[in-house]
């Protein structure tokens, strides 16, 4: 087994993956971080609750240890009656943390409705009640994307570092996420790299600057609109792609530089933002 549950540093419980050689949220702790940086950044509560639509949906990409779907199964549970459900499709390859996380249920915040939830997941892919439908694609991300028909409204992008997962951090697999996402859409992640930024930027995205989460400054947000960001970069984030140590995506292609700068939102005037 390549995954085993740690205490932090700040006192609460993660999960390690040896093989990544990563720990899963490794800040304030897997639950307060989701709920924080992806549940209340994308406002999903409110979005439950003020959307004509009877059904919302949820990319989750990066299943893990299931906290940052735990997170929105929860909120879902916690809006009215009259609120519109919850779709979460969680996109995972390897199901080991899940399962360990369900071994120690109680550390991971899995109780009650939620830890029968989770174990349906995972014994027959999906799991739906009056409020939520959960569904597993199970296997390579960036295969299933190309096969999952529902549109994203919201998008957790939480995958392990580009060190780690290199092939979901550029821009052909954002690009593929684009493609999947419904013409309101946001995507969170907890990455701040410009290098990421950038090919978020390249893949045909707004980018924003996100909330602090752990020992980050910032993190990233990026929407289909632009007006659905509430501190998108503006042009003196440009002054970062200019330096000559830059790390371009690896599949940036020609002029990237160039072409970058040539985004929409950088030929919108608007107020400066702290980047």
């Amino acid at each position: 087994m390549s995954c085993e549950v740690v205490k932090t540093r700040w006192g609460s419980w993660a999960m390690r993956d040896h093989d990544a050689g990563e720990v899963m949220h490794p800040g304030v702790g897997p639950l307060i971080e989701a709920e924080t940086l992806y549940v209340q950044q994308s406002q999903l509560a409110h979005r439950l609750q003020n959307t004509q639509r009877r059904r919302l949906v949820v990319f989750d990409v990066g299943l893990g240890a299931g906290s940052n779907a735990l997170a929105a199964w929860l909120v879902a549970h916690q809006t009215p009656a009259s609120a519109a459900s919850l779709e979460i499709v969680s996109f995972e390859k390897s199901l080991e943390a899940l399962q360990l996380a369900l071994k120690n249920h109680e550390r991971f915040g899995f109780e009650g409705a939620a830890l029968i939830a989770a174990h349906a997941l995972l014994d027959r892919g999906s799991h739906e009640d009056e409020r939520t439908l959960w569904r597993l694609q199970h296997g390579d991300v960036l295969e299933r994307l190309a096969q999952e028909t529902a549109r994203a409204d919201v998008v957790f992008w939480d995958p392990f570092s580009p060190k780690v997962n290199p092939n979901l951090w550029t821009v052909g697999a954002f690009t593929a996420m684009r493609a999947a996402a419904g013409p309101e859409a946001t995507l969170f992640t907890y990455s701040a790299s410009t290098t990421v930024r950038m090919a978020l930027l390249l893949a045909g995205w707004h980018v924003g600057v996100g909330i602090p989460t752990g020992q980050k400054a910032t993190t990233t947000v990026a929407a289909v609109r632009l007006q659905d960001l509430e501190a998108p970069l503006d042009r003196a984030w440009l002054s970062r792609i200019d330096r000559t140590d830059l790390r371009l995506p690896e599949d940036a292609g020609e002029n990237a530089v160039v072409r970058t700068k040539a985004c929409h939102q950088f030929c919108v005037e608007g107020p400066p933002q702290t980047t």
